[in-house]
């Protein structure tokens, strides 16, 4: 049943995108008085569709080849490379005899309703919830850092006090841009003493590889108590029971959850002695660690205080349409990262099965809608890069047509348009074998 939501929520997603995408150009074009021939969702390949219909000289359809989908404008060279059509002489009411301005806007379209979209709906999430953070001063126990974070010299217990010298004041910041995209500069503060720590250029590259947990965790350094008990597990053989702490193992001391998680780690396959303090007693209970370095129970955490700031539904704008600027600052930053080499390519892309993983299998609509807005933003900048077959190539062709005073030939921009789509199905390929890889690796 999760492998049927986190398809559904996939398809559901990509299908609003790409029908609001479309839906950006063929307003544009209706605007501008030039005809629509087809609207789809995904591609009808060698003209078969899963559904189609006429309505008012147009036909809208669901196409079987689930790569986006289009509008067909009369009198444009476009994905379905009409050149029969392209061949006759221009009409009032077609794409190219229309003035570079207005083919400017309707090539655009798609790429502002993405825009707009994004920031409506992270208005409409910031009126709905509000912001909810952490304040890092509310940390009392500091950080805990993974393997990356440990290789940059963090240590378990350490406060991150700022970032590039600016005061640190959510703790959620931490797994931002702000740090992670910037080689951006920690302030740390560990015991009476504080020092500096530099985040690598490439720590998406690691990211990447071992997620975000190993940089440092999103939960902070926290004291526990057991909440619930796996069964047939060592916990449950030793007789760890609900509300029991923690309080050493084989007789060393601990506090914080990170402390048995590293000493369990340490005594994989083995018996360790657990102290327990249960009630007014302290009890010794031996446990079989598991070959993975768990003992089988769910903590619970004691985690500090989180604040929700309610903005009203007015106020909640310009938060929603900051968050949807961050997003598309963030893409760009990372697509100037892949550029310039610091972040590699086949880890900065995701694919189909990384975008139906972040969906996850179970439905959210809260966090189904705040990934719907992500994806709209990062839909945009995509479309706006300057390759033959995407928006942002058809409008550059137009500026230069604008700066020349003439349109290029349409020989010219039909061996753009084929090459343009050699190269998108050529990524595509390699993303969806990408995603693939990722998913062997991990297991």
């Amino acid at each position: 049943m999760g492998i049927v939501i986190m398809v559904g929520q996939l398809i559901l997603g990509l299908s609003i995108l790409v029908i609001l995408h479309e839906l950006g150009h063929f307003l544009a074009a209706r605007a501008f008085g030039i005809k629509v021939e087809k609207f789809y969702l995904f591609f009808d390949a060698w003209n078969f569709s899963l559904f189609k219909f006429n309505y008012r000289g147009v036909e809208y359809g669901i196409g079987w080849l689930p790569l986006g989908g289009y509008v067909k404008i009369a009198g444009m060279i476009d994905e379905s490379m009409d050149t029969e059509q392209m061949a006759g002489p221009p009409q009032p009411w077609e794409f190219r005899s229309k003035p570079a301005w207005q083919r400017l806007i309707v090539m655009l379209g798609g790429i502002i309703v993405n825009i707009i979209l994004g920031v409506f709906i992270f208005w409409m999430l910031t009126a709905k919830e509000g912001e909810n953070f952490v304040p890092n001063a509310n940390i009392q126990y500091g950080i805990v850092p993974g393997e990356i974070g440990q290789k940059m010299g963090l240590k378990a217990g350490d406060k991150i006090t700022a970032v590039n010298n600016e005061p640190l004041e959510r703790f959620e910041e931490l797994f931002t841009s702000k740090v992670l995209l910037d080689n951006s500069e920690l302030t740390v503060q560990r015991g009476d003493s504080s020092f500096k720590v530099t985040v690598p250029k490439g720590i998406l590259n690691d990211v990447s590889d071992h997620g975000i947990e190993q940089f440092i965790s999103r939960l902070p350094r926290s004291t526990f108590t057991v909440d619930s008990i796996m069964p047939n597990s060592g916990a449950a053989k030793a007789g760890l029971a609900k509300g029991d702490s923690i309080v050493a193992v084989n007789n060393v001391p601990l506090r914080f959850y990170d402390e048995l998680q590293s000493t369990l780690k340490n005594n994989k396959s083995k018996v360790v002695d657990i102290a327990v303090a249960r009630g007014d007693s302290t009890q010794h209970l031996m446990a079989n660690v598991s070959p993975e370095g768990t003992i089988g129970f769910y903590p619970d955490f004691n985690l500090p205080a989180d604040v929700t700031v309610n903005h009203g539904f007015i106020g909640s704008f310009p938060i929603g349409a900051s968050r949807a600027w961050t997003t598309l600052v963030d893409d760009v930053k990372g697509l100037s990262k892949i550029a310039t080499g610091d972040v590699k390519f086949s880890k900065a892309v995701g694919g189909p099965v990384a975008i139906a993983n972040m969906f996850g299998t179970r439905l959210d609509w809260l966090h189904f809608w705040n990934l719907v807005a992500v994806l709209s933003m990062v839909l945009a900048i995509t479309n706006l890069l300057p390759i033959p077959a995407l928006d942002g190539g058809h409008a550059v062709f137009l500026i230069i047509e604008m700066i020349k005073g003439k349109p290029l030939s349409d020989k010219f921009l039909e061996r753009a348009q084929v090459v343009g789509f050699v190269l998108l199905i050529t990524l595509m390929v390699f993303v969806f074998g990408n995603d693939i890889m990722k998913q062997v690796m991990k297991k």
